[in-house]
Formats: structure tokens, sequence, C-alpha cells
């Protein structure tokens, strides 16, 4: 967004637009501003929102406008920055938009979609909580690793027992790393899932947990549904330390990440089933998929 369609005004104005977003949000919520399904009205919505942005800030190009799934706002797309407004382009809110419902953070995933390279560590806590990191840690992860200095314990294994492997660091709230594992299912390949406490205490209890389940594949697939897997009495897990200890020498800042176990390399960040598949020397699926 060019901030130079803003008058000298702006910060005085941003704090008072910010306190006017809540009334914003109360008058979508009463559907005065609320976007129809219908396809005309639709459109109508759109020319007249973008015509709006057009007069209100002439100097933002806008790359993309959608008005549907945002809960009466309009989300805008300019080169690499992305922001919303109301109905009428009267409100801009410049921030992370939560959808509390599904505890997704919003504006994470669609960033993740325009810069698939963009670290994410997980859109989603309990207790409706999120955390994400969009920036490059200050300690980058190094290109390859020595899988050789972790133990056999504190893994998850699930997947293609006869595909190539991935060892996957995760924390079962984080929204991306539970995205991930419906792609790792696509792509076919055997999973090595290292749990890692990137949200606390919360994190590594429900770890601890799913390894301490009868069947702790099912339990991780249970945790990342929003379940708490019963563990088996007197568990006390081994290994979460060592990963832990594995992924903060290593950089690893945020999840998920995922190292190739054939020679180590690194691959951070949330990845679609066709990329996770060329990571791993595959053809890509039927459908380019």
């Amino acid at each position: 967004m060019n901030y130079t369609d803003f008058r000298p005004g702006f910060k005085a104005r941003a704090a008072t637009a910010a306190l006017a977003l809540t009334t914003a949000f109360a008058v979508v919520s009463l559907g005065l501003a609320a976007v129809t399904s219908a396809p005309a009205q639709a459109s109508d919505t759109l020319s007249a929102v973008r015509a709006a942005l057009k007069a209100r800030l002439p100097k933002t190009p806008i790359d993309a406008l959608t008005c549907e799934g945002f809960g009466g706002l309009c989300e805008v797309v300019s080169g690499s920055t992305l922001f919303y407004v109301d109905g009428s382009a009267r409100y801009l809110l410049v921030g992370r938009l939560y959808d509390m419902e599904t505890r997704r953070d919003v504006t994470a995933a669609r960033l993740l979609e325009l810069n698939p390279d963009l670290i994410a560590a997980g859109a989603a806590r309990a207790g409706g909580e999120s955390k994400a990191q969009d920036e490059e840690p200050a300690n980058a992860a190094p290109a390859k690793v020595d899988l050789a200095k972790l133990p056999a314990d504190g893994a998850v294994r699930w997947g293609n027992p006869t595909g190539p492997k991935v060892v996957v660091f995760s924390d079962f709230h984080c929204g991306y790393c539970q995205r991930l594992t419906g792609e790792l299912a696509k792509a076919g390949v055997q999973v090595e899932e290292r749990p890692i406490s990137i949200f606390g205490a919360k994190s590594r209890a429900l770890s601890e947990a799913v390894l301490c389940a009868s069947d702790p594949a099912a339990a991780l697939h249970a945790a990342y549904a929003g379940e708490v897997p019963k563990a088996r009495l007197g568990c006390k897990p081994k290994g979460l330390d060592a990963n832990e200890a594995f992924a903060k020498a290593n950089g690893f800042n945020g999840t998920p990440v995922l190292v190739r176990a054939s020679d180590g390399a690194v691959l951070q960040g949330y990845r679609p089933a066709s990329e996770i598949r060329r990571f791993l020397g595959l053809t890509p699926n039927k459908g380019g998929k």
C-alpha cells in the first residue's frame, strides 16, 4: 500500500480509525455493509469498492479485490501488501484478521498463498489465541542438518511406509502444521513427525499426550483436530527435549520445518503436496497436485 496516499494528518486519524473499527464491525454484523451472494449484486459491490478505493487511494494499485468470506469486509491485495476495507471503503484495516469460529489466521493463510516462501509458525493455538512468524528468523536454519544427532524416541511415524522419508518438526497447535498433514498424505510420503513446543507449556503437554497414546499416529491427527488424546497411565515420553534442543541448535524458530531424510536438506514453512514431492525427488501426482 502506498502510504503517500494519506495526507499529513494520517497518524492522528489512524488512532481514530482504529477506534472506529469496532463501530465498523458492529455495522457489518447488522448487515448494513454485507455483501450478498447474488452474482450481479456481488459484482456491483466490487465495482463500488474499487471505485471508492481509487478515489481515496489513487496511488495504490489494486491487484486483487475480494468481498466474500471476510465477515462483511473486503480483502485488498496491492503488491505484497494485504489490507481490508469495509463495504464503503471508508474504514481501512492493516493487520491480521482471525476467524474465531475455526481458529484460523485468515491473513496469514492468504499471505502464504501470495508468497509461499514465508516461514509461518502456527496460525492457531488452544483457547483461540494466535501467533504467526512471517519474518526470516535472526538465526536462519542451515541448508542441511545432521539427523543422526536425533534419538529414535520423540517421533510419531505415519504416512506411506514405502514412500521417501521426510522428517517434520511441528507443533500440534500450529495451524499450518495441521494443513501440512493433508498435503503430506496427498504426497504419499513416509513421515517422521517430531513435535517441538513453539507455543509453550500447552504445546508440550499435548505433545506428551500424543507420544503416550496407544496409537500415536491416530493421536497426532486427533490433536490437530482439536482433541486431547488419552495418554497411557504412567507414560513418560522420551525424546521431546532432544527434539527441541535440535531445533534450537539449527535455528528452527517456526513450524513446520521439513527435512529430507536422505541428505538432511531443509525446507521451511507450509508447502503443497506437489512441492513436497519435488523436494523428495518424486514426480508430481496425476493432475500436478
